[in-house]
């Protein structure tokens, strides 16, 4: 460590995966946010420009809107060629090892550019800068990286990139512990017809193959009163949709005073507000109870796709993952949740768990079959350094582990095209959201039941809902016909 870092001391924190680890019952504070900009960061942002790119799931799609809220109040313009930027960051994402390494070999392409302009900032966010393998790798291989900060300190940006810029500083801020919840902080939304909604951050669960438990720390639930606020006021901006987000959504509200107000209490609250879709992601199986079900059949703008991850069939997996349900309990809930109307589920599974046998592998395809998920996101298992499953001795190959992967996605090849082969003759509900790349006279959107629906049309449809006949089904998506815009 130079010198100069050396007096930054206090802006140069690294993560500790063993503290992350740690999880206290004491309550999380609410700040809400009163963002002061000091003077020369806000002249030297006056005339720079910004570019963000953005690796991972909603979440941190989510935190890339406050980071560019941020940046624009600050007085950064955001900017697509790379090479006007003053600032660069990467946005990125932990939850498997290629991601990972996709990630590096991007930075490592891209360091022409600090050679280019010295004075470019170089940052990395997002989950990623929790680790700490990753943060060692970036001091010693990606030096010309000049800033690191972390998922908990999103909101300390501007006095971040203070000291990055007149510090002449690398600046590696991680925090290993989530701090206060941060409301209100400025965003920019990626849409202005749909937008995602934090209810909840962080995971409990410790899954032994997950890395998130780490990287975005306890479960903390937003009060109500906030949520809710900035739900209104999405409507009253006219967005058609909102998707309330959390690493596990339904835990919503069990570590809030005496828990009592729940996941299926925020649903109706949020339903009564009138924006026309409402969706929900990711579920845990284990935290989906009875309420969640009744309130979303009571509530039509309650959209009935639910994502519910399996990860395996095999009772024994199930719990060497640490999944805390067996199989037979996971029916139980998809049974319940198929007697909702119209319900749309899908799943993720993971193949090739250390020591899984084939005939354990077996269990996940009868599973399968009997489930006809309506898609699912499939995955050869990826080792975590500092999970549980990475240190697990593993005598399945690669090559075994690519041939059970083949086997399964061709069973969920063949129930997607068979649940997209029944909508055909239905009139769905699809909220348009882009034009063709390819052809410009054609657009398209998801249904409520989570569908790709493809029509006829142009953009000026795009933010709008209409009722759309199925007339065709391929594998990834559906063929239509508008109806005409839809009436509630």
């Amino acid at each position: 460590m130079s010198k100069s870092t050396t007096d930054y001391a206090k802006y140069f924190q690294k993560p500790d995966m063993r503290a992350s680890k740690k999880r206290s019952r004491e309550e999380v504070k609410v700040v809400y946010a009163d963002l002061e900009y000091d003077q020369k960061i806000k002249e030297v942002a006056s005339h720079s420009y910004f570019y963000i790119r953005t690796y991972g799931c909603q979440m941190n799609v989510h935190d890339t809107e406050i980071i560019c809220g941020i940046l624009t109040e600050l007085g950064y313009t955001q900017t697509e060629d790379m090479e006007q930027a003053n600032l660069l960051i990467f946005n990125t994402c932990a939850i498997r090892e290629n991601a990972e390494n996709k990630v590096f070999g991007e930075i490592g392409r891209l360091s022409y550019l600090k050679k280019q302009n010295p004075d470019t900032i170089f940052a990395v966010c997002g989950c990623m800068s929790q680790e700490e393998s990753v943060v060692e790798k970036i001091l010693t291989k990606y030096q010309f990286i000049d800033v690191v900060f972390g998922t908990h300190n999103i909101h300390r940006l501007p006095e971040i990139l203070k000291h990055a810029i007149f510090g002449k500083q690398k600046v590696i801020e991680v925090w290993s512990q989530e701090g206060e919840i941060i409301e209100e902080l400025p965003k920019v939304r990626e849409h202005t017809y749909k937008a995602w909604v934090n209810i909840i951050y962080g995971c409990d669960k410790f899954c032994t193959y997950c890395i998130v438990p780490y990287t975005r720390g306890k479960e903390r639930s937003r009060l109500k009163e906030d949520v809710l606020a900035e739900i209104q006021d999405l409507k009253d901006k006219g967005y058609q949709e909102v998707t309330l987000l959390g690493q596990n959504v339904n835990a919503y509200g069990k570590d809030l005073d005496d828990g009592s107000y729940k996941m299926g209490d925020l649903l109706r609250d949020v339903a009564k507000i009138g924006i026309p879709r409402i969706r929900f992601m990711t579920s845990h199986p284990w935290d989906f109870d009875d309420d969640m079900i009744e309130a979303i059949k009571e509530y039509d703008n309650i959209i009935p796709h639910i994502h519910l991850p399996v990860q395996s069939g095999n009772d024994a997996i199930l719990k060497i993952m640490g999944r805390n349900y067996t199989r037979e309990q996971y029916l139980t809930l998809f049974n319940k949740l198929k007697r909702i109307p119209n319900v749309s589920i899908t799943t993720d599974i993971i193949v090739g768990y250390p020591n899984e046998t084939y005939e354990q592998f077996e269990d996940t395809l009868s599973l399968y079959e009997y489930c006809q998920f309506d898609s699912a996101f499939t995955f050869i298992y990826s080792p975590r350094e500092g999970t549980p499953a990475s240190k697990m001795q593993d005598d399945v190959s690669i090559e075994e582990k690519q041939k059970r992967l083949t086997e399964l996605n061709k069973l969920v090849d063949k129930y997607m095209v068979k649940t997209n082969e029944d909508q055909i003759g239905k009139t769905l509900q699809v909220l348009i959201e882009g034009v063709s790349k390819k052809d410009k006279t054609y657009v398209s959107g998801y249904s409520q039941n989570n569908k790709l629906v493809i029509v006829k049309g142009d953009e000026s449809m795009v933010g709008k809902i209409y009722d759309v006949k199925i007339t065709g089904a391929r594998r990834t998506s559906l063929d239509g016909e508008v109806v005409g815009l839809h009436e509630y």
